[in-house]
């Protein structure tokens, strides 16, 4: 036995399955047949590694393994204080403690020994008694640690023994079910006028480190599968129930302590029900709370495994019933505790399984189980009280719910389920979408709803469900709403969805989307994706609009287009003057905009824009008067020659150019007073010089007249602009110039007598200036030098 145990803890050693190794344990201690001896040597060796100051702690959460983060609530002040402060059980706690329990109670002894044992005179009634009404053996013993008395029973080749005292603990389980509705309907009308309690279960049993539910499942089904002969035997149901699929478990002739019409396959799967719909609080710490989602996935899918005949369904409808009326006993009453594990992924198959056979019953579980109190904005102190079997939670602890994601995520599939079933049923959508929207938070699982409920609508195969449709709608809506003030990467993706949904809908959800479109969009998301869409050929067509809904709804285009632009000119006045390009006086009305928004609350940049775009549909005037607005906001300083606007102001002076005299007359000051920079000064003067004023007019028509002249007004005044950044930004230069830059200045000053030269002074303007530079700057010999050699 000792070279047995030392093997087992090496392996577990090896492949670091601690976790597990507390049940493993369990069994072995709790051998019915071990010495004294062995169990002493056990325990010693249990002591020194549970000693060890890395032994891992039974919920995973030992030393720094776990982050300090949430993925859920706000941490309180005191958030951590019960849990820090609290002995952590080891992987092999549960073992030490195994050590002190025996097998001698003359009770348990009969249980297991036969099937018997009963007791028809037996009439105590109390919580504890030993018998029920039946006369039939009930065990009381910490569920954990009775169904650990299986598990060795089963490892150790007892199998059935397991059974019989699976049965005694199914059916205490089943009794106490009984006592706990009766308590909760004594005092119903006071928790359901509170309409909260503090009260649940602190230990789970789904998610529990031994797995009691599962130990009982497998006992009794083990039993569904096998003949007497091989009975006697051991077989481990758990490994082999993944690799058999095709396994078919039947309803075996009945033990004597089951009702009739009773087996071990109605009875597995009724205690995995009451496994799996216990209120029971979420744990602490990341591994136990995985741990719970992952056991209560597994064990669905093994009863997935079994085909529901008319006798289980009986079980199921009878179960469920028990559940929504068990009140804080039961994860689907009326009132539960604000932190109780939430049952989305369990209802979610009690629907399926019930939709067939009672809808009414199935509905009703799966929008009970819809809600997510823990994401409720308030939680009430609530009842205080101690049934029986139940512990009274610490108050007002802040949750670390690190599985909050998986369990939104579970909640939009039971939703998600539901609205594929109840397509065509109006008033069934109608609750189902009162549910959604009242219990689910998340924008995004809403968002998969609202599409999930499009494609279910909008099936190939069928004509488009107008109900289904206009849920994907509301729901779309919401959550337009609910992140219209909060940063999220996917509004734009939303906002296309949603008018893809209303194009489906109708011209009359369009129209409705865009009359609201304040509480739903952003000013810049109501102008190019939903004006704009809704106006294009594409929506036309697929709404099969005549010309008079054509204009109503462009109409309606068109004064959102107005609206967000007066609300976020910035922004939203291109996308309104493109979208009223063909109604006069919205256009009209789009353009004063601009220009009441240009002098207070717009840039360069977009005035600019809108500029070139006025220029590009044929209104010259009204572009040269926003070109100016903008050069007004410019500033460009003497070093700044690669400033993404140069172009713009080109632009600019070549379009005052174009439209004559007096335009480039007007511009010409405002460039000098906005522009420093020589090099780009020097380019507008060249390029006026090239050509008279206004020669390519109007519509094409070519205007005849002499060049300006450089010593008149308005070229007069950008030639000594010119000049005279020119002059500055050679000083602003030589101030820290480097040898390397010597080459690069000489040029420049090249480019700057050219500019000197088109005055009629010019020459002997230069000339002072380069003087005055070798006076100034005579300590820079190499550099005065170069410029002695080119320029005199």
């Amino acid at each position: 036995v000792e070279v047995c145990v030392y093997k087992i803890h090496v392996l577990l050693m090896h492949f670091n399955i601690f976790k597990k190794s507390g049940a493993l344990w369990m069994c072995i201690v709790l051998n019915p047949h071990c010495k004294l001896e062995q169990k002493a040597g056990w325990l010693k060796q249990l002591k020194k590694w549970n000693s060890v100051d890395v032994c891992p702690w039974e919920d995973g959460n030992h030393g720094n393994e776990l982050p300090n983060l949430t993925n859920a609530l706000p941490q309180g002040a005191n958030a951590n204080q019960d849990s820090s402060n609290r002995r952590h059980r080891t992987v092999f706690t549960r073992a030490i403690e195994a050590c002190n329990l025996h097998w001698q109670d003359s009770h348990l002894q009969h249980i297991i020994s036969g099937d018997l044992y009963t007791n028809c005179c037996y009439h105590d009634n109390n919580e504890n008694s030993l018998f029920d009404s039946h006369g039939w053996p009930l065990w009381h013993e910490h569920v954990p640690t009775a169904c650990a008395r299986v598990d060795a029973l089963r490892s150790h080749g007892y199998p059935r023994e397991a059974l019989r005292l699976s049965i005694a603990i199914v059916n205490t389980l089943r009794r106490q079910q009984q006592k706990q509705l009766e308590m909760f309907q004594a005092q119903k009308k006071e928790l359901l006028h509170k309409g909260v309690t503090s009260v649940t279960n602190l230990e789970g049993w789904v998610g529990h480190p031994l797995d009691p539910i599962s130990t009982l499942f497998s006992s009794l089904m083990e039993a569904c599968r096998v003949d007497d002969e091989s009975f006697h035997g051991f077989s481990d149901f758990m490994e082999n129930v993944g690799q058999c699929k095709s396994l078919e478990y039947q309803h075996l002739p009945a033990h004597k302590f089951l009702e009739e019409g009773e087996s071990y396959l109605t009875l597995a799967v009724e205690v995995a029900l009451i496994g799996l719909g216990q209120q029971r609080i979420m744990p602490d710490g990341l591994y136990a709370q995985e741990k719970v989602c992952r056991n209560e996935e597994q064990l669905i899918s093994k009863l997935q495994e079994i085909e529901l005949d008319d006798t289980l369904v009986k079980i199921f409808r009878k179960q469920t019933i028990f559940l929504l009326e068990a009140g804080p006993y039961s994860g689907l009453g009326e009132v539960i505790h604000r932190e109780s594990v939430p049952m989305h992924t369990f209802a979610k198959y009690l629907f399926t399984s019930l939709l067939h056979h009672d809808a009414e019953l199935a509905y009703k579980t799966a929008l009970r189980a819809m809600r997510l109190l823990v994401l409720e904005s308030t939680a009430h102190s609530g009842d205080m009280s101690r049934p029986h079997h139940i512990a009274s939670v610490v108050p007002n602890r802040y949750p670390r719910w690190f599985t909050l994601s998986h369990i939104e995520s579970q909640q939009c599939e039971l939703a998600s389920t539901m609205l594929t079933a109840a397509k065509g049923d109006v008033q069934r959508l109608e609750t189902v979408l009162e549910s959604i929207q009242k219990n689910i938070h998340s924008s995004s699982h809403i968002f998969k709803l609202a599409q999930d409920a499009f494609k279910i609508a909008t099936l190939m195969d069928s004509l488009p469900d107008i109900t289904l449709l206009k849920v994907s709608l509301e729901l779309g809506l919401q959550v337009m709403r609910m992140t219209l003030s909060t940063l999220n990467w996917r509004r734009r993706e939303m906002a296309r969805w949603l008018v893809t949904c209303a194009t489906e809908i109708g011209v009359y959800a369009l129209d409705s989307i865009m009359q609201n479109w304040f509480t739903l969009f952003t000013p810049t998301e109501a102008t190019s994706i939903v004006a704009t869409t809704v106006m294009s050929n594409s929506t036309i067509v697929r709404l099969h609009l005549d010309c008079r809904q054509q204009e109503k709804l462009a109409s309606s285009a068109r004064t959102l287009a107005l609206q967000c632009a007066m609300k976020d000119p910035q922004n939203c006045a291109l996308s309104a003057l493109t979208l009223c390009e063909k109604d006069h006086i919205a256009f009209e009305t789009a353009y004063q905009i601009v220009l009441d928004a240009a002098t207070t609350s717009m840039s360069y940049s977009q005035l600019f824009t809108i500029a070139r775009y006025m220029e590009h549909r044929g209104y010259p005037m009204r572009a040269y008067k926003l070109a100016t607005l903008a050069i007004t906001h410019l500033n460009l300083s003497y070093n700044q020659d690669t400033h993404p606007a140069i172009n713009d102001v080109l632009w600019a002076c070549a379009l005052s150019h174009s439209l004559g005299k007096n335009e480039l007359a007007a511009i010409i000051p405002l460039v000098v007073k906005s522009v420093k920079c020589a090099t780009v000064l020097s380019d507008i003067l060249r390029r006026c010089t090239l050509t008279t004023p206004g020669m390519v007019g109007l519509h094409g028509r070519r205007n005849s007249g002499k060049l300006m002249s450089l010593d008149k007004a308005p070229l007069r005044q950008l030639l000594d602009a010119t000049i005279g950044a020119y002059i500055n930004t050679t000083h602003s230069r030589l101030t820290h110039i480097s040898p390397r830059h010597y080459s690069e200045f000489i040029e420049f000053l090249s480019k700057a007598r050219e500019t000197f030269l088109m005055a009629h002074d010019g020459h002997i303007q230069f000339t002072q200036f380069t003087d005055n530079l070798k006076q100034i700057y005579k300590g820079k010999k190499k550099l005065m030098m170069l410029v002695r050699e080119r320029f005199g």
